[in-house]
């Protein structure tokens, strides 16, 4: 098997949640390499930790156990300001529900992520942003408000600005969830594209067995803990 370069690597992560009765184990003792040009889904049932484990990834949540390393670098320790440089510089994410600032058009919400990072002018975000819209088949909707789009376009729209910063990972938690059969179809493809063309490490979380079925690799999580 031709294993690609890892990227990211978590070591046993475990979540708990401490409540007023019991403590509540969201992820236990997971360990999950995540590589280049990989399309990697995440599936179990209802309830079944799969979103904690990408929120985990994704440093959207901080493991309460375990260690979470980039490029063999622990970052576990990181405080939430590099915590939140390292999701701007090199992850992007894409959800079920697109999130998209309704005020602003297409190309206005592709450019937050770049003008958050401030490395680019004006002109070269606005270069950037349609380009990106461009390569997902939106050309015509740069000026459009989310209310003007369908909703296979609103979560391309959303799967631009997870890409606006060119990021090394994705993840994407349900983002075929609310979609139409056909769109669904699109947005799949579109994620597989980025793997296999733009080298992303890309991690969807969903119920779909035909989703997972043509990722690369699947990770099955039951009541927290990885069992496949």
């Amino acid at each position: 098997m031709d294993l690609k370069p890892v990227i990211m690597r978590a070591d046993h992560i475990s979540r708990t949640l401490t409540t007023e009765a019991l403590p509540v184990t969201l992820v236990k003792e997971a360990s999950v390499e995540i590589r280049t040009h990989e399309f990697t889904a995440i599936k179990g049932p209802s309830g079944s930790g799969k979103s904690s484990l990408l929120y985990l990834l994704g440093l959207l949540d901080s493991p309460t156990s375990g260690k979470i390393f980039i490029d063999d670098v622990d970052i576990t320790g990181y405080n939430q300001k590099k915590l939140a440089q390292i999701r701007l510089e090199q992850m992007g994410f894409v959800f079920q529900f697109h999130f998209l600032l309704p005020e602003f058009t297409s190309l206005e919400n592709v450019t937050m992520p770049m003008r958050r990072l401030g490395k680019l002018s004006d002109s070269e975000i606005k270069k950037v942003a349609t380009e990106k819209l461009d390569k997902l088949g939106l050309a015509d909707h740069l000026d459009k408000l989310p209310s003007q789009l369908s909703g296979g376009q609103r979560q391309r729209v959303a799967i631009a600005r997870a890409l606006a910063n060119n990021p090394r990972m994705i993840f994407a938690d349900e983002p075929t969830g609310n979609l139409d059969t056909e769109s669904s179809k699109t947005v799949q493809e579109i994620l597989k594209k980025l793997s296999r063309e733009d080298g992303c490490a890309v991690v969807a979380v969903t119920h779909d067995p035909e989703f997972a079925k043509n990722c690369d690799r699947t990770i099955t999580i039951v009541d927290g803990r990885i069992v496949a």
